[in-house]
């Protein structure tokens, strides 16, 4: 089996709409960004072959970064999600998540792997660097990675699972870039290894302020999708809260208690599902996303299937992204197909070893 050509005609149009003549690409219209979401949209307009139109989101990333190689990002004020529209000013209280200035590794390593250009890792190459290193000076002797970095509007100290296990995957992309520049990355492996370790055996280091965190089911999935639970592990984590998060017919719920699928969630999903080798679930559970689609074939936020209506009524850049990227897990659309849909079987350098061209 294989996609209709044109399938992602809608979600494509979507994210190019959405990006603004400065490289950067909002969560939606009149919305703000943040670099995770921008760098999951830039990824997936590389999948679709928009190379240059990814190539200027990572330069408007690169035109903005703190010179301790953090960013800012909005966060939480972006939507109303009574009425799904944007009501900021674009100054609300602004952070500096760590998963957030991590992710962009992950865009970069992705990029190579489409287009094959080892330039482009020199390109950007500073600005992994500095980004990861900032990332890394928040690592406790446990392992954990504070989910933000002091600031003006002091943070509870404390580490989020699923910002964490998108951090693996960071550094597992920020490694290869490293063995393929022939730069030494020793730091940033002993610092994955304890990362992966915390997430695998010391669930009492994440989460530690939030109330009923274990509610969203990204942090039953992630840890899966990021290749820190691998093997039978991961299909028993994936088995043991299955019915709790996943509705039949519909797709993932975000959070328990609501009648709510999110489309991002439930791409997701099908990736985590690749990455621990059950491949019909994941190509089920993918196409279960295509009845949240308007007319134009753009992918919702998401669906409130007791009122049968799409809510928030927004159609994010990043639910398009997530969508593409695991449509390429799956069916193989460009030569990143590996990063998300398969678990990696040996250490990020040497899975990098031959790919220093320079």
């Amino acid at each position: 089996m294989s996609l209709p050509a044109k399938f992602f005609d809608g979600a494509l149009k979507r994210i190019l709409e959405l990006q603004r003549p400065d490289g950067a690409i909002p969560w939606f219209d009149k919305g703000v960004w943040d670099p995770w979401n921008h760098t999951e949209a830039a990824m997936g307009l590389a999948v679709l072959g928009h190379i240059v139109e990814a190539k200027r989101a990572y330069d408007y990333l690169a035109s903005v970064q703190e010179a301790d190689g953090s960013w800012w990002a909005h966060y939480g004020s972006a939507v109303n999600l009574e009425t799904g529209r944007y009501e900021g000013t674009g100054d609300e209280p602004k952070k500096r998540d760590t998963n957030f200035c991590a992710y962009p590794a992950t865009g970069i390593w992705h990029l190579y792997l489409v287009t094959g250009d080892v330039k482009l890792l020199t390109r950007y190459w500073q600005m992994v660097r500095a980004s990861i290193d900032f990332v890394l000076a928040l690592q406790s002797p446990h392992g954990e990675i504070r989910w933000a970095a002091p600031g003006p509007e002091a943070e509870p100290d404390d580490a989020l699972l699923t910002g964490n296990a998108s951090i693996y995957k960071s550094l597992e992309c920020a490694i290869m870039i490293a063995a393929a520049l022939g730069h030494d990355a020793t730091p940033w492996r002993r610092a994955r290894t304890a990362l992966g370790e915390a997430i695998r055996n010391k669930p009492e280091r994440f989460d530690r302020t939030w109330a009923k965190k274990d509610n969203f089911s990204m942090d039953w999935y992630y840890p899966v999708l990021v290749g820190a639970v691998t093997g039978s592990e991961a299909l028993d984590r994936l088995a043991a809260r299955w019915d709790e998060f996943v509705v039949e017919g519909r797709g993932c719920r975000c959070v328990l208690g609501e009648p709510w699928v999110t489309i991002a969630e439930g791409c997701e999903l099908a990736m985590a599902l690749m990455v621990a080798g059950d491949t019909e679930r994941a190509k089920a559970m993918f196409h279960l996303q295509d009845q949240w689609r308007d007319d134009s074939h753009a992918y919702w936020m998401g669906f409130q299937y007791a009122e049968n209506v799409p809510w928030p009524v927004e159609k994010p850049a990043w639910t398009a992204a997530a969508a593409i990227l695991a449509a390429d897990a799956i069916y193989k659309l460009s030569p990143a197909a590996g990063l998300f849909s398969r678990a990696s079987t040996t250490e990020p350098h040497e899975q990098a070893q031959g790919l220093h061209h320079l």
